[in-house]
């Protein structure tokens, strides 16, 4: 028996309306754009169905990450081919609008509200993952490939995040060979 009333989730086209206009704001405003009376103008859906189903800017950040596309690897077991693939891929996302735009805002965002330091981790950890996946064939204990996941990402980071030029993809590949003819840099 269904129960009369509101429905427990957004409709799927009142989600798509509201998170792409989120994910527009976010992008060309940061993430202080994501009140809902910001989303309510810029969509123009009642502000209590914006409040009831994303009631802080926190939760439309979480839910753009939960509708963010994942990329999907493809290890071949091959660990240097697939870190080479997974640096490539990683230099891509951080030059391109959607991803490196949504990394700056969520940082900068976690800079000034510590609960969006959770999401940041969050997203982050996405990024991270493809790489521990392709280290994994390896033999490193997890110690051994958290410091190579590290410092094959990190400098790709910091390139994308602190000093607004292009993540340095050759120095991440010469990275990938150094960890793996001789270990993970001390």
């Amino acid at each position: 028996m269904t129960q009369p009333g509101r429905p427990k989730g957004p409709t799927s086209a009142t989600e798509t309306v509201v998170l792409t206009a989120a994910l527009e704001l976010l992008l060309t405003e940061g993430a202080q754009a994501l009140s809902a009376q910001r989303l309510h103008l810029a969509t123009g859906v009642a502000r209590s169905t914006i409040y009831r189903h994303w009631p802080t800017p926190r939760t439309v950040l979480a839910a753009l990450i939960e509708v963010a596309p994942r990329r999907v690897s493809s290890p071949t077991g091959e660990v240097r081919a697939d870190l080479h693939a997974e640096v490539d891929a990683l230099c891509d996302r951080l030059r391109d609008k959607p991803v490196s735009g949504f990394l700056h805002a969520i940082v900068a965002a976690a800079a000034v509200d510590d609960e969006m330091a959770a999401l940041r981790r969050r997203y982050v950890e996405d990024l991270l993952a493809p790489f521990r996946t392709a280290l994994a064939p390896a033999g490193l204990g997890d110690g051994e490939r958290e410091d190579a996941v590290s410092a094959i990402v990190s400098p790709l980071l910091l390139d994308a995040l602190l000093l607004d030029r292009p993540a340095a993809r050759g120095r991440a590949h010469r990275m990938v060979d150094a960890i793996l003819d001789g270990g993970v840099p001390r």
